[in-house]
């Protein structure tokens, strides 16, 4: 199936019910025409990070459900999974193997050995202060061998998570043979996770190292193409980098939208929204939600240091149960640069405030994204939070069944059906698209495909919003 120009749900295999034969369920009996793209999150063997450190892509965690669950969601909407191309699980069997038969593996050449990368065997202190890193030390696992030796292997986040030497001959078939094997299965979009970390040399920060980086995405890019996929690499990270991407044909995340309309509906202000909507790439999956935080980093230079300050402070202040403590140490998160909350909460549980981001959000350029617990316009989960202690669960909410029957129920949840239907079946999304600010606190924009047209007003300081569609010579407000 094709990529088609209608919103894509992202969820985890047991979110939205606690398989994926209830997922099924529930996008059949709620979903259809409210999304037309579906990205499940890693359902394969893992031993960390839920489903970030996977163990074997050829397989599907049993808990989950088969291959056949998978084929029948990719056979109904375009369907995306995820690579974590810089990483794989400590428990797989290859680095296992790698352990108990040390030189003699034939995964030796699949992972990073400080021995060989570094010249005596250890970085010096410039280098390890030189690399962009998630650990206040250098990125290593001490790897314990069968044969009683200890060696360190390059590990960038969790100790579960072992990169990948992406130069090597050993790795490049283990990409191409887990790649063509997973668009097989029914994937129309590769995200290959963790992208920009996945080159490391010398002399450098070790993050979206050029050009090394654009042949390790040619070539996975590449392998998918043949077999008509596409891939999207999943970076957070200054704006201009995501531009440099989409400059050379690939699709890329807008994940500085997230902030942009938080700080809009905050300040009232419309300058900085119609500035990125003007510039920013149009091959693109937009963003308000993932299963991680919301994105601080990436609007850097969009926003003044001051204006990015402002919505961290208004989140926290006017966020429904969101604290600075959720993204600390306290509570498994240490990352600087994302803020855990939903976004519905993030807005205060406001449901006027929430209706119109999400329709700035289908009004952006590119495709709208929307995360599960978004789609349900969920609150902040404080009790999943403190029973994990996992800063990130604020925003993982697992839902059954009856509580969806239940939560569809919501006005709000209901307006955001009716508005991903039409952000799926008007036609003006897929024609040229222009923005202009009207004063400090409004903003219009107009989708025009010639025969349709879309128009929306905004008023950010009253969040109040008007939608018309023209078509066939015939105007329609449209009503959610």
């Amino acid at each position: 199936m094709t990529i088609k120009n209608q919103a894509m749900l992202i969820t985890y295999a047991d979110s939205l019910g606690k398989n994926l034969k209830e997922l099924n369920e529930v996008l059949e009996t709620y979903l259809k025409d409210v999304i037309g793209g579906l990205h499940i999150l890693p359902f394969y063997p893992s031993s960390g990070d839920r489903g970030f450190a996977p163990m074997n892509y050829q397989k599907v965690d049993p808990v989950f459900g088969t291959w056949e669950d998978i084929r029948t969601l990719s056979e109904k909407y375009y369907f995306m999974t995820d690579f974590m191309i810089n990483h794989l699980s400590q428990a797989s069997d290859e680095f296992q193997d790698f352990l108990l038969k040390h030189d003699d593996s034939q995964w030796k050449d699949l992972f990073i050995r400080y021995k060989e990368f570094w010249p005596d065997g250890e970085p010096t202190e410039a280098e390890v202060d030189l690399i962009y890193k998630r650990k206040p030390r250098a990125p290593y696992f001490a790897a314990h061998f069968a044969d009683g030796s200890t060696e360190k292997v390059w590990c960038t986040f969790d100790e579960q998570q072992i990169d990948l030497d992406v130069t090597t001959e050993t790795t490049k078939q283990f990409i191409k043979e887990n790649l063509s094997f997973l668009v097989e299965q029914g994937a129309d979009i590769i995200r290959l996770d963790a992208f920009a970390y996945a080159n490391k040399k010398r002399g450098t920060n070790c993050f979206f190292v050029e050009p090394e980086i654009w042949e390790t995405l040619e070539e996975s890019a590449e392998i998918v193409r043949s077999k008509g996929a596409e891939v999207l690499p999943e970076i957070h990270e200054h704006y201009t980098i995501q531009e440099k991407i989409a400059d050379h044909g690939y699709y890329v995340y807008d994940f500085a939208l997230p902030m942009l309309v938080l700080y809009s509906l905050y300040s009232g202000k419309a300058d900085r929204l119609v500035h990125w909507m003007t510039i920013c790439p149009r091959n693109q999956f937009t963003t308000l939600d993932t299963h991680d935080g919301i994105g601080v980093v990436d609007v850097k230079d969009l926003m003044t240091d001051e204006e990015i300050e402002f919505t961290r402070e208004k989140l926290y202040e006017q966020g429904a149960n969101t604290k600075k403590i959720y993204s600390s140490e306290a509570y498994n998160n240490l990352d600087i640069y994302q803020i855990n909350s939903t976004y519905y909460s993030a807005l205060g549980d406001d449901d006027e405030a929430y209706l119109l981001a999400r329709v700035l959000q289908c009004f952006a350029p590119g495709i709208p994204q929307i995360y599960y617990v978004g789609l349900l316009a969920g609150k902040n989960d404080i009790e999943l939070l403190e029973q994990t202690k996992e800063g990130r669960n604020i925003n993982r909410h697992y839902y059954e069944l009856d509580e969806i029957k239940e939560e569809i129920q919501r006005p709000v949840v209901q307006k955001l059906f009716n508005l991903l239907k039409f952000r799926n079946t008007c036609d003006a999304f897929s024609g040229d698209f222009q923005i202009e600010k009207l004063e400090d606190q409004a903003l219009k924009i107009v989708w025009d495909a010639g025969y349709s047209k879309a128009i929306l007003v905004v008023n950010l300081a009253k969040k109040e919003f008007s939608i018309v569609e023209e078509k066939d010579g015939s105007e329609e407000t449209i009503q959610f």
